[in-house]
């Protein structure tokens, strides 16, 4: 089985470029030369030849535009790696009969809802981002490739640039800090997404038929719920930090992008499909942060 691993250089990417290496013969791809392949997938003649040369059984896509607040003025960049990219794979897939594994969104969602959302429900994105990676979705799924869409939220880990890795600079930094706690959701390490999406491709059929009656969304979420302040407030006092915490609403922070309020995810889909128990945020934190 030969994988294709576009974005091996991301948070997501380098976690799945060692838990996929054991199921098959992996590629991985990255704009610099990092990766076995230099491929930036905002160029459609790049990622049509790559695909064209590896002729992947399987194709991951890790890559992606996840600068929230700057899409807000970046709307092309954002529509060319989110949207554009996984409708050319989605498009090859089906015409080679490859599988897809991409990655959604939380921010597909408006946050109105006041509970965890299903994947039954319908998406409305407040912020381009949100509608960059939306049009992905439909477009992988317009297709009609074996597409498993992950959606996930909140995601964390210790490289680039997260929540997680901010907040241990700032309250060594900063006596005190005002953390947003009117947005609820779910902090999603990085190396369970890897983990999660080696299960799925492990337990997919290989037999066509059964393969497209998985098609389709799922969500990938640990259990549990918390708020930014909720979750800063697990990342001080597991690293043992000094720092005082105030509780603010989100209006007191504005930023260019505007955030769901509600960003909880029902992930008894995966669960009930793939057989996939995952645990709670709290304990895979504890697991990130331990190593």
């Amino acid at each position: 089985m030969r994988i294709l691993l576009i974005g091996a250089s991301g948070q997501v990417g380098w976690e799945l470029a060692r838990t996929l290496s054991g199921l098959g013969k992996l590629l991985t791809t990255t704009r610099g030369q990092r990766g076995d392949l230099s491929l930036d997938a905002g160029n459609p003649e790049q990622l049509e030849a790559t695909l064209d040369s590896v002729s992947p059984d399987v194709i991951v896509n890790a890559a992606a535009y996840t600068a929230v607040d700057k899409a807000e003025t970046e709307s092309e960049v954002a529509t060319r790696l989110n949207a554009q990219a996984p409708a050319l794979i989605g498009a090859w897939a089906a015409r080679h009969r490859a599988l897809v594994i991409h990655y959604s969104t939380d921010y597909v969602f408006d946050g109105a809802k006041d509970a965890p959302y299903l994947e039954s429900d319908t998406p409305n994105p407040i912020n381009v981002y949100g509608r960059s990676k939306l049009a992905g979705d439909h477009a992988l799924i317009a297709s009609s490739c074996n597409a498993l869409i992950l959606r996930v939220s909140w995601v964390y880990g210790m490289r680039g640039s997260n929540f997680l890795l901010t907040m241990q600079r700032l309250m060594q930094e900063r006596e005190s800090l005002s953390i947003v706690d009117d947005q609820l959701g779910t902090p999603t390490w990085c190396r369970t997404i890897a983990q999660v999406t080696a299960t799925v491709l492990a337990r997919s059929p290989d037999d066509e038929t059964a393969r497209r009656s998985l098609r389709g969304i799922y969500h990938l979420a640990p259990q549990g719920e918390t708020s930014w302040f909720g979750f800063a407030t697990a990342i001080r006092d597991k690293l043992g930090l000094d720092c005082t915490l105030d509780p603010i609403p989100a209006s007191a922070y504005p930023t260019p992008a505007a955030r769901p309020a509600n960003s909880r995810m029902d992930a008894s889909k995966l669960r009930d499909t793939f057989g996939i128990e995952l645990p709670t945020w709290e304990h895979e934190l504890g697991l990130c942060l331990d190593r």
